[in-house]
C-alpha cells in the first residue's frame, strides 16, 4: 500500500481524524480539492464534549484562547433595543465537566488551529487535489487523484460534505426532510467601530422586513457573523457583497458606511437527512457526508468531529495493533444512533426558534450525556447498578488524580484501566495505562476500562473478562 488511510476533505472532520492516526503512527494521506481550507465561520460554537476531544488531540489551549463564551442575546425592533437574554444556559465546571459551556470560535479558525495541530505531528494537507475515481476490493481502496497519482490505501474515508461525491458515486441514499423550506444567507461581515451594534451582544430582528437577521460579534477582531432569513419561500438568495450590504441596510439600522467588507457569504436552507449506511467495505462516511443538520443547536460540526474520533482510534488498533477487522463494523453501530439522536434535536430546535425566535439551549446540545451503552463494545459486567450509576457505554467524567487530573491520565492514544477501590490486577504495558483510587464517587467501586476516545469499554467488580475485551479490541494489559 502507498499509505493505511486516503481522508477526502479538510473540514473539520477530515483535520480531526488526520490528527489521530498521525499520532497513531498510522500513515494518511489528507486531499483537499479546494486550494486552501474553508474561509468562513458557519460552524462557530464547539460543544463541551468536543472540548473534551480537543484536549485530548492537543489543540484546547489554542482554541480556548482564540475562542469565547457566547455573548447574551439583544432584541432590536429598528433601532430600539429590547431586552437581553442568553441563548446558551451558562454552567459552571465541575471536577467531572471541566469544560461547561459551549465556546464561540469560527469554523475557518479552528481548521486553521487543526491544520497547524497536523502540521505539528509530521502531517499535511495536499491542497487543490481532488478525488477524481475510485476503485474498492477485498483488499483495499485505489484512489486516482486529480494530480494524475493513484493512491492504494488500506481504506478510505469520505469526509467531503454534505453533497459527498463518494457518497453518491457508491449509491448510498440519503434519508431526511426539508427542516424549513425558507433559504437563508449566512455572512461573515466586517463592521465599523462605530456603528450601532456593539461586540458585547448577538444581535437580532426578529421583525425585520423580508425575514429575520441576526449578527454575532466572532472573537479576535471586527468580523461579526450575519444569518438573515427570508420570509418568501421562493426568494433568491444574492451572495454577491453589494447585495449582502442592501440587505443589511434595509433591514436593520446599520448604514452602507458601517459595512466594512463582506467577507464570504452562502446560501444556506435547513435539511436534517442521514447516510443509509455510514460504511460501504472498505470506505466509510464521516462528518456532513454522512449526516447534514440544522445550524440550530450548533450540532453538526460536533458531531462530525466525533464521528472522526470514534473511527480513528479503531482503524488504528486494527492497523498497528493487530485487532480485528470487525472492529471496524462498531462505527456505523455506534455513530447511527447518536447521528439519528442530534438530527432530532437539531430539527427540533430549529422548529422552536422559527416560531419563538430564542429557545436557550441547555445540557441537551452539550453532547456530554451520549453514550454506546447499546454497542458491542460496551461490557458491563457488574450487578445490581443504581439507575444513575456510571456503566459501560458512558463517557468517563473527569475528576482528581493526585496533583493531575484523570484526563491527563486518559490523554494519548491509549487504553486506560482505572482502578476505584479496588486493586489493580497488574502492571502497566505500552498500550493499556493504568491508574488507581481509593475511592470517588462519580464512578462507584470496580474497574473500568477506558477507550482512546474517553468512553468506559468494559467495567467489572474483578478483573475476570477484562484480558478477553483487550484482545478483541486488539491491546494487552501485562
Amino acid at each position: 500500500m502507498d499509505t493505511d488511510v486516503v481522508i477526502v476533505g479538510a473540514g473539520p472532520t477530515g483535520l480531526v481524524l488526520a490528527i489521530d492516526l498521525v499520532r497513531r503512527g498510522v500513515r494518511a494521506v489528507l486531499v483537499e480539492k479546494g486550494e486552501g481550507l474553508f474561509p468562513g465561520s458557519r460552524g462557530k460554537g464547539l460543544q463541551p464534549r468536543s472540548l473534551e476531544v480537543l484536549d485530548d488531540l492537543g489543540v484546547l489551549p489554542a482554541v480556548q484562547e482564540a475562542g469565547s463564551l457566547y455573548p447574551r442575546m439583544l432584541g432590536w425592533e429598528g433601532a430600539e433595543r429590547l431586552a437581553e437574554w442568553d441563548m446558551l444556559a451558562r454552567s459552571q465546571p465541575t471536577e467531572q465537566v471541566p469544560y461547561a459551556n459551549t465556546l464561540l470560535i469560527p469554523q475557518f479558525r479552528t481548521q486553521e488551529l487543526l491544520h497547524e495541530r497536523l502540521t505539528e505531528l509530521g502531517g499535511d494537507v495536499r491542497f487543490g487535489t481532488a478525488l477524481t475515481g475510485l476503485r474498492r476490493s477485498e483488499d483495499g481502496v485505489e484512489a486516482d487523484l486529480s494530480t494524475g497519482e493513484t493512491l492504494r490505501a488500506a481504506y478510505l474515508v469520505a469526509a467531503d460534505g454534505g453533497r459527498s461525491t463518494i457518497r453518491k458515486a457508491l449509491g448510498i441514499g440519503m434519508t431526511g426532510e426539508t427542516v424549513d423550506p425558507r433559504p437563508m444567507l449566512v455572512a461573515d461581515v466586517r463592521l465599523s467601530p462605530d456603528a450601532i451594534v456593539d461586540r458585547g451582544n448577538w444581535h437580532i430582528w426578529l421583525k425585520a422586513p423580508g425575514g429575520a437577521v441576526a449578527l454575532c460579534p466572532l472573537p479576535g477582531g471586527d468580523r461579526f457573523q450575519l444569518i438573515a432569513g427570508f420570509e418568501d419561500g421562493t426568494a433568491a438568495v444574492d451572495t454577491a457583497p453589494e447585495a449582502v450590504r442592501t440587505l443589511l441596510t434595509t433591514r436593520t439600522p446599520l448604514t452602507g458606511a458601517d459595512v466594512v467588507e463582506v467577507l464570504w457569504a452562502s446560501d444556506f436552507r435547513a435539511r436534517a437527512a442521514m447516510a443509509d449506511r455510514f460504511r460501504a467495505g472498505r470506505v466509510f462516511l464521516a462528518g456532513d457526508a454522512a449526516h447534514v443538520h440544522s445550524p440550530a443547536g450548533g450540532q453538526g460540526l460536533n458531531t462530525s468531529v466525533q464521528d472522526a474520533y470514534n473511527l480513528g482510534w479503531k482503524l488504528g488498533q486494527v492497523l498497528r495493533h493487530g485487532a480485528p477487522a470487525a472492529l471496524l463494523d462498531s462505527y456505523e453501530a455506534e455513530r447511527m444512533p447518536v447521528a439519528a439522536d442530534v438530527l432530532g434535536i437539531s430539527t427540533r430546535l430549529h422548529r422552536a426558534s422559527s416560531e419563538g425566535g430564542g429557545a436557550q439551549r441547555g445540557e441537551e446540545v452539550q453532547q456530554l450525556t451520549l453514550g454506546y451503552r447499546d454497542s458491542t463494545l460496551a461490557v458491563e459486567t457488574r450487578d445490581g447498578l443504581a439507575e444513575d450509576a456510571l456503566r459501560a457505554g458512558d463517557r468517563a467524567p473527569d475528576g482528581p488524580y493526585g496533583e493531575a487530573r484523570l484526563f491527563d491520565v486518559f490523554r494519548g492514544p491509549h487504553f486506560t484501566l482505572l482502578a476505584v477501590g479496588v486493586p489493580l490486577p497488574a502492571p502497566a504495558s505500552g498500550h493499556v495505562r493504568t491508574a488507581r483510587l481509593d475511592a470517588y464517587e462519580s464512578y462507584g467501586t470496580g474497574l473500568f476500562l477506558i477507550r482512546p476516545d474517553g468512553y468506559v469499554g468494559w467495567a467489572g467488580a474483578t478483573p475476570d473478562g477484562v484480558d478477553d475485551y483487550l484482545a478483541a479490541v486488539g491491546a494487552v494489559l501485562a
